[in-house]
């Protein structure tokens, strides 16, 4: 059989899997979309759906002029992405976030792929190497890639695979907040989409209240690990407690700020710090606690979390917990097109390849899809420019930290959600008219400006 008739398959129903099968099945190639669940279930995942979010619900910012991932949103759209059109019809509001329904937006793309005609599904594992007479695969496993193809992967490449905890927040049923403590207000009163300026509900602790907080949560008994699990942390999604280990004000600094808030009930007097509980459902029936991933004992979570004033009664619709990650050493495992160097028949995309973060996953998964799809013409597709989002996640995993590892000496990629220091430089003049030096902030929002609208006019000549 010709290469050109022979069918996609795409290992893996998450974002990046059902990114890739859509893309490839949309340029017109037969798709063979491989899902383990429910045969074979996970220890994160809770339905058989396509895109099930297991950690938070929101894909950051949707700010496209002065957000990278705002912007990887956006060129998304321009490219159209099936996680961003579900995204887009099941948001919520989340002040200058992208927030879903993680129940509705999973059933969107599940029955988008359901219902397309190139597209079959097939449940069950995919034990080890796909079968050999599978000549274009791509491979989007994600952080809980089973044990037996992790291992055939692991083997082929000669590289070890490193391994950390991806982590999952509590969430709370709104009925049990109290609603005489908390109060609703985004931070700097900022709306976002299908916002108002008042779409976190804030809980305020004072000096003495949060002492007592971060001495329970360092005292408190964790999971223990298995041997396999004893890996590093990655910085983007520390533990709650782990956060407190590192510093008494760490968590004052990070999920806890209390910058940009103001308590209507005391509006004199400023909290010491503040926890943060973002909408989760449609329903507005739960609340997830933004930045609270925990590797704490079940047992212990709901009585360290209802020390928080406005949680003392907080009924939990889920507690926090740790997932297992694995991703390639892509920088030396990959080519430029997400192809395994050895074995180019298999092509990578999502978490696995070392981006961070749902949207970076199924950007690279888009990419990947439309890989294969040019393949299967016998063609090439080329990369998207590196002065766009995508192409700045691209060349990153690919070959974008080798210098620094080759500088270092020592192994040191680790995953990456997309940021502006991953774009190429760009030079911009004062607007006419301008007297003086630029301040920072001006300079600031005008480079973030210029390198969004170049990459925005950069991604439709790629599309």
């Amino acid at each position: 059989m010709s290469k050109h008739l022979e069918p996609i398959h795409v290992i893996g129903g998450g974002l990046a899997g059902s990114e890739a099968a859509w893309q490839a099945a949309e340029a017109g190639a037969k798709v063979v979309l491989h899902e383990m669940r429910p045969t074979q279930k996970t220890d994160a995942h809770q339905t058989e759906g396509f895109a099930e979010l297991v950690c938070s619900n929101s894909f950051r910012s949707d700010d496209h002029q002065h957000n990278a991932v705002g912007l990887l949103h956006e060129e998304m759209r321009r490219c159209n992405s099936l996680i961003m059109r579900a995204a887009d019809a099941h948001k919520l509001p989340a002040g200058g976030a992208l927030a879903v329904d993680r129940d509705a937006f999973s059933d969107a793309v599940t029955a988008a792929i359901h219902n397309h005609p190139n597209i079959t599904i097939e449940r069950g594992e995919v034990a080890g190497l796909p079968p050999e007479a599978w000549q274009n695969v791509v491979v989007a496993t994600g952080p809980l890639t089973s044990p037996a193809l992790a291992e055939a992967i692991q083997q082929l490449t000669g590289e070890d695979s490193l391994a950390f905890f991806d982590a999952i927040a509590p969430i709370v049923h709104h009925e049990s907040i109290n609603h005489d403590i908390v109060w609703a207000q985004s931070r700097y009163d900022k709306v976002g989409p299908m916002g108002n300026g008042q779409d976190y509900l804030n809980c305020p602790m004072d000096e003495a209240q949060y002492n007592a907080f971060v001495d329970a949560l360092v005292s408190a008994p964790l999971h223990e690990f298995k041997d396999w699990e004893k890996v590093p942390y990655f910085d983007g999604c520390l533990p709650i407690e782990v956060m407190a280990e590192r510093g008494r004000d760490t968590l004052r600094w990070g999920p806890m700020k209390p910058v940009g808030l103001t308590n209507p009930r005391n509006p004199t007097v400023k909290a010491h710090a503040i926890v943060q509980l973002r909408q989760d459902n449609a329903l507005g029936t739960l609340w997830n606690m933004v930045g609270f991933q925990t590797k704490m004992r079940y047992g212990i979570q709901a009585e360290i979390f209802r020390m928080i004033p406005g949680l003392e009664n907080a009924q939990f619709a889920r507690l926090g917990g740790l997932h297992r990650n694995t991703f390639l050493n892509s920088p030396k495992v990959l080519d430029a097109n997400l192809r395994l160097k050895a074995m180019p028949r298999l092509r990578f995309a999502g978490q696995v390849t070392g981006v961070e973060g749902y949207v970076e996953s199924a950007a690279v998964g888009l990419m990947a899809g439309r890989m294969a799809a040019a393949d299967a013409r016998g063609e090439q597709l080329a990369i998207p420019p590196a002065t766009t989002a995508m192409g700045a996640l691209i060349n990153h995993i690919t070959g974008g930290h080798l210098e620094a590892e080759a500088y270092s000496g020592a192994r040191s990629f680790q995953p990456m959600n997309v940021n502006f220091g991953l774009f190429p430089p760009i030079s911009i003049a004062k607007p006419e008219g301008h007297v003086g030096r630029w301040k920072s902030t001006e300079k600031t929002i005008a480079k973030k400006e210029a390198i969004t609208s170049r990459a925005l006019d950069d991604i439709m000549a790629w599309a």
